[in-house]
């Protein structure tokens, strides 16, 4: 089956959630799939379906007033000018420059509230009009060109409410003004309206902006100075700096106490103390020496190495996870495709709802100018942006605080599934245990066999796994004179099969693989010549000195715990009465683990906790599948839930900014919703100017702003 290709763009000219709704509607309509649009960083990707190609449908949304940017150093320009309040690239182009050219003229509008100037010149009614028309044109210039485009294209926005609202006023007060009925003037109403939105707009802006502001400082680690290593003709090393940007995989490079790491990269020597609190959240500084990898981001607090960088840009450990939260924040939850229908049909309703209002209070009050002003009100109170914001805000505050502290989610859904998980299945090795095996003996049953030969032939053969108990043999038994085989395979699950030059066959393994030569089932590794068993090895694994806390934790909160292993039942078993875990399922293969957590998942809710690898199939079929990995590119692509640093001390943290993530979202909802549902009626009724209507709008987006932003510092695990 042919693969969809993925696009990915950098769009400018998002300034609400609304317009990322719009965006999305647009993609959807012409087929395309897996649609995510993240209106706070202006990331929209999607897979590219039917016949429209990448051009027409960025034509498409320059239509809708949107802008594809050809490179992402363009789309960082003109986001920070919008951000910089414009000190370049032109007047006029952010809501709070259009905010302060208005406010002067609206004040002036405002004077007749003040009896002593109430009659004073400028409360002319051509004078009013004359100082109203600059307001109106920034008003329309942005409002009004943003709300014709989005009726051409069937996709209703928010800034229709805004533009019919000022405009009815002006034209209304025009109206008077040209037939000298002095009691229809209301410019005041239109530019107020104007001004106050566009102040609602900065704030909303300034708002997303500061959520965003953990990812940023992220990604502001990605561009540092790096002391470059080069040699001359003469093999004279010089060192010279250059920005993080200009290095390539395999340069060598020069890193110093108090110095950041310029890039991912291989200690070739010397050895340092690094705080990788960037990615991990733990401050207590880590010891790296040779061979050992640094993470482009973490800080050397003391130390000098020489190192090779592993990875540059989009292939960096840092890259994917800024990457991974960016998709995440562009990923809708559930709950909040509720939302998303409603803010659909939201904007033709009230335009119905304010055409009544106008009608029945024109009909009881036998009064146009009032039933205008209602009606004004109901237009501009109704703000669809506040529950568009309910769910990104949320969202990109519980991002924000997981990635800081080593857990990554993969989409917004699995943030919001924790609220339902009633049991966590763990796997053993390198999950509960800390994956780091040493030798704790061995023994030789073939008496021809010495034990330099027995330990090479166990070598040769593990060598070629990727398994930690192998990776702990290599490290112990490593030789030079190692074994040629003619051919090898790793069966999951049960071991390693090669056959020599001269045809005979080894295997070293699980018990299994003993064929019942032996009762004894205690030991990690048997190993046999020609399906004879000729040796056996113990080595012991320690439990990560966190996994009992974490066990607990799970209990208090009645939680089942189930530990599902490929390993022996009584060694499984020894760890779970230990740790304290309800169930123990094991010697079980990796397709036996698939179908395992198939059927608990059918039954309740489930979380698998898994090294990535291993356990890739299982981890993909559990409601969320929670990866324990050095954040490798297996396990970002396999499991829900990253977390960095072997952090399953992080797990808690996890379940619990999930939880509250959701509950934090149900309230934005909640209050966007009751916020609507009040106003409205309030402001048919006549307890609301347009003037106050516009303000108590702008405020509902701060109430979910600051409600969200409590997610950064509550309490969750």
């Amino acid at each position: 089956m042919e693969t969809a290709e993925k696009i990915k763009w950098k769009v400018d000219g998002m300034d609400c959630p609304t317009c990322a709704l719009t965006i999305n509607k647009y993609l959807e309509k012409e087929g395309m799939e897996n649609v995510k649009v993240n209106f706070a960083t202006g990331d929209v990707s999607f897979e590219l379906k039917g016949q429209k190609n990448e051009s027409a449908l960025s034509k498409g949304l320059t239509g809708l007033g949107y802008k594809v940017v050809e490179n992402q150093e363009d789309h960082a320009r003109a986001h920070d000018h919008a951000h910089d309040h414009g000190k370049e690239g032109g007047w006029l182009k952010t809501h709070m420059q259009r905010f302060w050219f208005c406010l002067p003229f609206t004040l002036v509008l405002m004077l007749h509230m003040i009896p002593a100037l109430r009659h004073s010149w400028l409360m002319q009614p051509w004078i009013q009009f004359t100082i109203t028309l600059p307001v109106l044109a920034v008003g329309m210039s942005y409002f009004g060109v943003s709300a014709i485009k989005s009726i051409r294209n069937r996709m209703p926005n928010m800034n229709v409410l805004v533009t019919i609202g000022a405009l009815a006023a002006f034209v209304y007060s025009l109206y008077g003004t040209l037939t000298g009925q002095h009691d229809y003037i209301f410019y005041e109403t239109a530019a107020t309206v104007i001004t106050l939105v566009f102040l609602g707009n900065y704030m909303e802006e300034h708002t997303v902006s500061s959520t965003q502001a953990q990812l940023k400082k992220l990604a502001q680690t990605q561009v540092v100075m790096a002391n470059m290593i080069a040699y001359d003709n003469e093999h004279n090393e010089n060192i010279f700096p250059v920005e993080s940007n200009a290095l390539r995989t395999g340069d060598l490079i020069l890193i110093k106490s108090g110095e950041q790491v310029p890039s991912d990269c291989k200690i070739l020597w010397g050895n340092v103390q690094v705080n990788e609190a960037i990615i991990t959240g733990e401050s207590v500084p880590v010891k790296k020496q040779g061979k050992d990898k640094l993470i482009g981001g973490s800080m050397v607090v003391d130390g000098t190495v020489k190192a090779q960088v592993t990875a540059v840009g989009q292939d960096t450990v840092m890259a994917g996870i800024i990457n991974l939260v960016n998709e995440a924040q562009g990923e809708k939850p559930p709950v909040q495709q509720m939302a998303d229908r409603i803010s659909a049909v939201f904007v033709p309703v009230v335009i119905g709802i304010a055409l009544l209002t106008f009608i029945i209070n024109w009909f009881l009050l036998q009064d146009l100018t009032p039933a205008l002003m209602r009606a004004i009100a109901v237009l501009v109170i109704a703000c669809p942006c506040a529950m568009g914001l309910a769910t990104p805000a949320a969202i990109a505050v519980g991002l924000g605080r997981g990635a800081r502290n080593g857990v990554l989610f993969r989409n917004a859904t699995s943030l919001e599934n924790f609220k339902d998980i009633r049991q966590v299945v763990f796997d053993k090795t390198g999950t509960l245990t800390t994956g780091s095996f040493t030798i704790a003996g061995f023994r030789i049953l073939d008496s021809d066999m010495t034990e330099e030969a027995f330990k090479n032939i166990v070598y040769s053969l593990e060598k070629y796994s990727n398994h930690p108990i192998a990776k702990g043999i290599t490290l112990a038994w490593k030789t030079r004179n190692e074994i040629r085989w003619k051919h090898i395979t790793e069966e999951k699950g049960k071991g390693m099969l090669a056959t020599d030059k001269e045809g005979i066959e080894y295997r070293a393994g699980s018990f299994e693989i003993a064929g019942g030569q032996t009762s004894e089932a205690q030991h990690n590794i048997y190993v046999t010549r020609n399906d004879r068993l000729m040796g056996t090895i113990d080595l012991k694994d320690e439990l990560r000195p966190e996994a009992k806390t974490v066990i607990k934790y799970f209990h208090s909160r009645n939680i089942k715990t189930i530990l599902l292993s490929g390993d022996r039942f009584s060694k499984a078993k020894q760890i779970a009465d230990e740790l304290g875990i309800d169930e123990v399922i094991a010697e079980k293969t990796p397709e036996e683990k698939l179908r395992i957590i198939g059927e608990k998942n059918a039954q309740i809710p489930t979380a698998m906790v898994g090294d990535g690898i291993n356990d890739a199939p299982a981890l993909a079929k559990a409601t969320i599948g929670i990866s324990m990995s050095d954040a490798s590119q297996i396990a970002m692509q396999t499991a829900q839930v990253v977390l960095t640093n072997h952090g399953l001390k992080n797990l808690p943290l996890a379940m619990g900014l999930g939880k509250h993530t959701y509950k934090t979202i149900k309230e934005n909802l909640f209050w966007a919703f009751s916020y609507n549902i009040v106003a409205i009626p309030v402001a048919a009724v006549g307890l609301l100017t347009p003037m106050f209507g516009a303000l108590i709008m702008a405020f509902s987006d701060v109430v979910l702003a600051l409600n969200s932003g409590r997610l950064a510092v509550k309490k969750v695990a």
